[in-house]
């Protein structure tokens, strides 16, 4: 069984801790559910087949019986409020005490790199805007960027972009670019992201009143749709996406950086829902 700290979803930390039980004695669900006090012989499984969650005030119970001690205590606490978290300002809270409990016990979380880089708007467009300044100092690279950011913050993103190969350094002390995408898991990627898109969405907002019609680009409109038109325009949306990524990857001659959000969201709620649930 894989220490503590690896785990992401103490679901799997459960099945996996009953079938490195089971392997070793006559070990049961019976006697696992006995142990951590609980009245069901069957609830530790449905916890395990994701059938069902652990409770704050089980939290302890369950950790007992498992046997843990210490800082698998703490990081287990913490992996059981993550999993059961509602709102991404919770999962991701609780994310980061794991992580700071896996650096501190000199195990990697693999979604670390992920959410610092996408922690707000700052590392992404450094790493656009430093291969654009060569000779740059991070002072100056901080003059550029339109939204408040300081040179020591520069010089700390540019830091914890070449150490996560992000960008490079060339002989002559130049920035570029390598070819390195962000690695994580499914769902601490999506967590990540999400973070950085809300902050994103805050600055277009600002972009409203901050630029002039000539140097940004912004249009809405609301539709009536069905799910099948739906699918339909957002996939257009992603083609529109890429046919603006490959259109920047023909420019030449770079002198700015900008930023495209595309939002589709719905206003209301579904109508044939809604009947459904009043015939009810």
């Amino acid at each position: 069984m894989k220490p503590i700290v690896e785990y992401q979803d103490y679901h799997l930390l459960i099945k996996d801790f009953y079938k490195e039980r089971k392997r070793c004695s006559a070990f049961s669900w019976r006697e696992f559910a006995r142990t951590a006090g609980f009245s069901s012989s069957s609830y530790l499984r449905l916890v395990s087949e994701s059938k069902s969650n652990l409770s704050r005030v089980t939290i302890e119970r369950v950790a007992s019986a498992m046997g843990l001690a210490g800082y698998e205590v703490t990081y287990f606490r913490a992996l059981v409020n993550f999993n059961n978290a509602k709102t991404d300002a919770s999962k991701l809270y609780f994310l980061k005490e794991m992580q700071s409990i896996a650096t501190e016990h000199k195990v990697r979380i693999v979604d670390k790199d992920a959410i610092e880089f996408y922690d707000g708007w700052k590392n992404s467009v450094i790493r656009e805007l430093a291969p654009l300044m060569p000779g740059a100092t991070p002072g100056k690279i901080a003059s550029a960027c339109c939204n408040k950011i300081s040179a020591a913050d520069v010089l700390q993103s540019l830091s914890f972009l070449m150490r996560c190969d992000f960008l490079k350094r060339t002989d002559v002390g130049n920035y570029v670019q390598t070819k390195t995408s962000v690695s994580a898991s499914r769902e601490g990627l999506a967590l990540a992201v999400r973070s950085m898109q809300r902050e994103m969405l805050g600055l277009a907002a600002e972009s409203i009143d901050r630029f002039s019609p000539e140097e940004r680009s912004i249009s809405g409109v609301t539709l009536g749709v069905n799910r099948e038109c739906y699918e339909r325009i957002a996939q257009e949306i992603d083609l529109c996406r890429r046919k603006v990524i490959a259109i920047a990857a023909e420019c030449e001659e770079i002198d700015q950086i900008y930023r495209l959000n595309l939002q589709f969201f719905p206003l209301t709620w579904n109508l044939k829902r809604l009947k459904e649930t009043k015939d009810e």
